[in-house]
């Protein structure tokens, strides 16, 4: 035997704490472990077969491509739509599942299309330029010359200074922006503090929301103001930088869809760059001329529009629904990428996965696929409205009561982090547990805060257990949303996957748990609302 040394008895007593240490690890990770195990029923046998189907066999980037690339943009209303609907409700029905149909709900207004769009400076040197018309704007009726002008109209005053002196003229409207270097990437990653910050109770705002400030309700009469004073002065169309810079150009409404609305002119963003060259040029007294062919197409035919819906049927609760969506729709500059044939495109495959698995689903699954969200959650409150409650008066239907949760993705392409409880602090175990076997995905987080502006929001209004995910933005603030950027390349495939199993697991626990989930208290009677959406 070797004598016993102080140095030997050191390294004995460092091994020792080493491996009490690590037992000690294996020990807590052991517990945690176990505590999502214990706390509500995991099924980790239809984890595994959804893993294996979403991960190896996904098809959720060939979705992403029907609806991006084929079908292309979908405003409301528009023959995009409506394709798009239609190819989600024959693939849908491929894959095994029954009832899908397009669902009537309306009125909606006119639908309307971008066809064509060409524009140029033409003096004192030629020039393309990089813009889009604003959805239901007017277009030109063949190519339209006229020379540019700079017009800031903000206020009573400049009706006075520019009457009569804008008739042809392309108006540069608003005033030019500084456009700084982008120090930070324009992708991003939640990171462990963000998470943390974002799992803890939000205090309520204080004051009106920017739709019910005062700046906004004066604005809001002052634009239908300009727009006639601009269409009465016969301008040949008002120019703006928009949002964004770098060739993205974010892009939304100008017009009303209302058949009977207030005429509006002509009106193009144009990517801010070439913006501030016209400016700049025409701030030397230098003229600029331009030409401009725009074709837009107004559809007045059918008013109406629809939510596409199909299901997966179920087994001895088939009476009860667990439902899972997201909107359809978009603007019409990209092809509507990660808002939000991301979300549909997950949704699609969440339930795909699950008739592939041949996984046993004890209560009804119902997809939907919304329209009308850009305008105000339009398409998805109808819903709600026909089948559950009319959030003004309250009074519940039949339906109400056999709904037990509703599942949203419209945060763009970003992998899943965690889920928002919408305040419902008795889901908060029920989730912890589900989200365990995907802390290795990155999912960890829970938040108690409301999330807004997409269609959870119809079925939490009436009282509903409806759930928004926690994503990482990626670029979707910065670069996608409602912009012309926001096309397949901006999809990260991995995310999908991830996003996909995710919500197949979570549709998967809520239709085989023996209890419906838990609910908030019903809310009381609200309003309606003029403004709102994802807009």
């Amino acid at each position: 035997m070797t004598p016993s040394t102080p140095l030997a008895r050191n390294g004995r007593l460092l091994s020792l704490c080493i491996a009490l240490t690590a037992v000690m690890l294996f020990a807590v990770a052991s517990t945690t472990a176990l505590a999502w195990q214990q706390s509500e029923p995991v099924d980790l046998q239809a984890v595994y077969k959804i893993k294996q189907e979403g991960l190896q066999n996904s098809q959720v980037m060939e979705i992403m491509s029907w609806l991006t690339d084929v079908h292309g943009e979908r405003l409301t209303g528009s023959p995009g739509l409506l394709q798009a609907a239609e190819w989600s409700a024959e693939e849908m029905t491929k894959w095994g599942l029954v009832n899908a149909d397009l669902e009537a709900w309306g009125p909606f207004g006119m639908g309307w299309t971008n066809d064509w769009f060409s524009a140029h400076v033409l003096e004192p040197r030629a020039y393309p330029l990089i813009g889009y018309p604003k959805a239901w704007t007017p277009g030109t009726d063949g190519p339209l010359r006229g020379e540019a002008i700079i017009a800031v109209v903000e206020n009573e005053d400049d009706f006075e200074e520019w009457g009569g002196k804008l008739n042809g003229k392309y108006v540069l409207g608003t005033p030019m922006r500084a456009v700084p270097a982008l120090w930070e990437p324009p992708a991003h990653r939640l990171t462990d503090e963000e998470l943390l910050e974002r799992a803890q109770q939000q205090m309520p705002r204080i004051g009106p929301s920017r739709y019910g400030s005062p700046e906004f309700m004066r604005r809001y009469p002052f634009m239908g103001r300009r727009n006639e004073f601009f269409v009465t002065e016969g301008v040949a169309g008002v120019l703006d930088p928009g949002r964004g810079d770098g060739g993205t150009v974010f892009v939304g409404s100008g017009g009303s869809r209302d058949v009977d609305g207030s005429p509006v002119p002509r009106q193009v963003s144009l990517s801010v760059e070439q913006y501030g060259r016209v400016w700049r040029t025409l701030e030397k007294d230098v003229p600029v001329t331009m030409e401009m062919d725009i074709k837009n197409t107004f559809y007045k035919d059918t008013l109406d529009s629809f939510n596409v819906v199909a299901e997966i049927p179920g087994t001895d609760l088939a009476d009860e629904v667990v439902i899972v969506g997201g909107h359809l729709d978009s603007w019409h500059t990209g092809t509507g990428a990660t808002d939000n044939a991301a979300g549909c495109a997950v949704m699609m495959e969440a339930v795909r996965i699950l008739k592939a698995t041949g996984l046993p689903l004890r209560r009804t699954v119902r997809v939907a696929l919304w329209s009308g969200e850009e305008q105000g959650l339009l398409g998805s409150r109808a819903y709600v409205t026909e089948h559950y409650a009319d959030r003004t008066t309250m009074e519940v239907k039949p339906e109400h009561g056999k709904m037990s949760a509703y599942y949203n993705v419209d945060n763009g392409t970003g992998a899943i982090r965690g889920i928002y409880l919408q305040g419902n602090e008795a889901m908060a175990p029920i989730f912890e547990a589900w989200m365990g076997p995907f802390e290795n995905m990155g999912m960890t987080t829970l938040s108690i805060r409301d999330t807004g502006g997409t269609d959870h929001l119809a079925f939490d209004g009436v009282g509903l257990p409806g759930f928004q995910f926690i994503q990482d933005p990626v670029e979707y603030s910065t670069r996608t949303h409602h912009s012309n950027m926001d096309v397949y390349e901006r999809i990260q495939p991995a995310d999908m996957m991830k996003n996909a199993v995710i919500v197949a697991s979570f549709i998967y626990h809520t239709a085989n748990r023996d209890e419906m989930l838990p609910r908030k208290p019903l809310p009381d009677p609200q309003p309606a609302r003029r403004f709102g959406g994802d807009q």
